[in-house]
């Protein structure tokens, strides 16, 4: 008999009158809340850290790239082990590779201790949100909800893009203070703690023997497809960090690697890659491609600003991290209310016209311009930050489908990847010559095409019309 390791099974009485009490719900806005914050915080740890370790900046971007890339990968496959090993085990286990990833981070004496730390990172993090979103899901039809409060999906919203706009402010503070180990040695105890809250949620299941060897969970979480997929992944993301020049032999193993995955998926009645279904789902498929071209706005804003208003505008670390502390606010403020009505329509399109008026006012930006520029221009993106997720979450909520939420809302986050590989793909050329007025402007031109195309996949979306329509 086969055994669906998710969160233990409860009746809607033994759940009691509060399913989504506080003791269930904040360990996993906590360990959601990892990635992003790892994923921002070293954005002002790079130049410290190439000055300590004597290398170019520039060689510091694979601390970047590299989380990026594991976390592209690892998202949709740990949403697929929670589906098939339980998602609790998955989420303790990604918490202690965050743990590990703080202690090589700490110790680091080079840049390959730190780019490992970084894949260790973006590993143990990639676990949170696509199991929590399992044991969400898991726990509503538990207690006999189509749908959990708005609150829950508005925490797990905060915690899985509102807190990336923090991460620049706090690194800005720990570095600048006490040194860019700090980037690093704040996972300890931030693991520590949910790690201490996360044993408390409820157990998974105990998996039949039957279904516990090696060859039954490799060929149930298909495993030959995932290795497909990370090899493809990989191949991509190393061939666009390499432009505006041609890596071929990336875009080599990209196509070779490609080909047959996309073979063997499609012969698979379960595939970790679910082609058929995708394709099917336009409403889900939309989704995805709103959260990677908005994303890839919010972060070409806050990696390019940040580097520029370091070496054009002439700022300190610290007053860099400060500058973005209006963006982490706003989206903090507003997720919560926002997702508390379960809302998608009004949020995506809020986040397209943030972006879009956001983008414009970066190409009117340049060295003499006030402060209050840069303040308004942060608040903006704020408001973007906070309706692309609330409203894109729960879009993904509702499209997915129900066994499928784990590896759905990894991929959700894979697609968000791709989007900020882009953005730093993109701020690479646009400060090639450096981080000019001239470059800034060009990187908002950009900007602004990406917005004007998230704006109409949303106003063109029959799907967020009908969902509308009936909410």
């Amino acid at each position: 008999m086969r055994t669906t390791a998710v969160e233990g099974e409860h009746t809607p009485r033994e759940l009691g009158r509060k399913p989504f009490a506080w003791t269930f719900t904040t360990p996993l806005y906590v360990g959601s809340s990892l990635n992003p914050i790892n994923s921002s915080i070293i954005a002002t740890a790079l130049v410290p850290i190439a000055t300590d370790l004597n290398v170019a900046v520039g060689a510091t971007a694979v601390l970047v790239s590299s989380l990026y890339l594991a976390s592209a990968v690892a998202q949709p496959t740990a949403g697929k082990l929670a589906e098939v090993l339980g998602a609790r085990r998955v989420f303790l286990a990604g918490i202690v590779f965050v743990l590990l990833g703080g202690v090589v981070g700490s110790l680091g004496q080079n840049l390959a201790m730190l780019t490992v730390a970084r894949v260790l990172i973006g590993l143990g993090t990639s676990a949170a949100f696509p199991c929590a979103m399992v044991m969400v899901r898991h726990r509503a039809a538990q207690a006999g909800l189509d749908q959990p409060p708005g609150g829950v999906l508005g925490g797990l919203a905060i915690a899985g893009m509102a807190t990336a706009a923090v991460g620049p402010p706090i690194g800005g503070l720990l570095v600048g203070a006490a040194g860019w180990r700090w980037a690093f040695l704040i996972n300890i105890p931030v693991t520590a703690i949910a790690l201490a809250m996360a044993l408390r949620l409820p157990k998974d299941p105990p998996l039949d023997r039957a279904d516990s060897g090696f060859r039954t969970i490799a060929r149930r979480i298909d495993l030959a497809g995932i290795v497909g997929f990370a090899t493809s992944m990989t191949s991509l993301v190393v061939f666009l960090m390499s432009l505006p020049g041609i890596n071929w032999a990336a875009l080599t193993v990209f196509v070779a690697a490609t080909i047959p995955t996309l073979w063997w998926e499609l012969r698979r009645t379960a595939p970790f890659f679910d082609l058929r279904a995708l394709s099917s789902n336009g409403a889900l498929s939309r989704t995805y491609l709103r959260q990677a071209l908005t994303l890839l706005g919010v972060y070409s804003m806050m990696f390019g600003l940040t580097q520029w208003m370091e070496a054009s505008y002439g700022l300190s670390t610290v007053q860099t991290g400060l500058m973005l502390l209006p963006m982490g606010a706003v989206s903090a403020l507003l997720s919560r209310p926002l997702a508390r009505r379960n809302l998608v329509r009004g949020p995506v399109i809020a986040s397209a016209v943030s972006m879009l008026l956001g983008s414009i006012g970066i190409m009117f930006l340049d060295s003499d311009s006030p402060v209050l520029a840069l303040v308004l221009l942060s608040l903006v993106f704020g408001v973007t930050t906070a309706t692309t997720t609330v409203g894109n979450q729960t879009a993904l909520y509702l499209a997915a489908p129900a066994d499928q939420i784990g590896t759905a809302s990894g991929l959700f986050r894979t697609f968000g990847y791709l989007g900020t590989i882009t953005s730093s793909v993109i701020g690479g050329i646009a400060f090639r010559h450096g981080a000019s007025d001239h470059g800034l402007h060009s990187l908002g031109v950009v900007l602004v095409l990406a917005g004007l195309a998230v704006l109409l996949l949303t106003l063109l979306d029959r799907a967020l019309m009908q969902r509308h329509a009936t909410a």
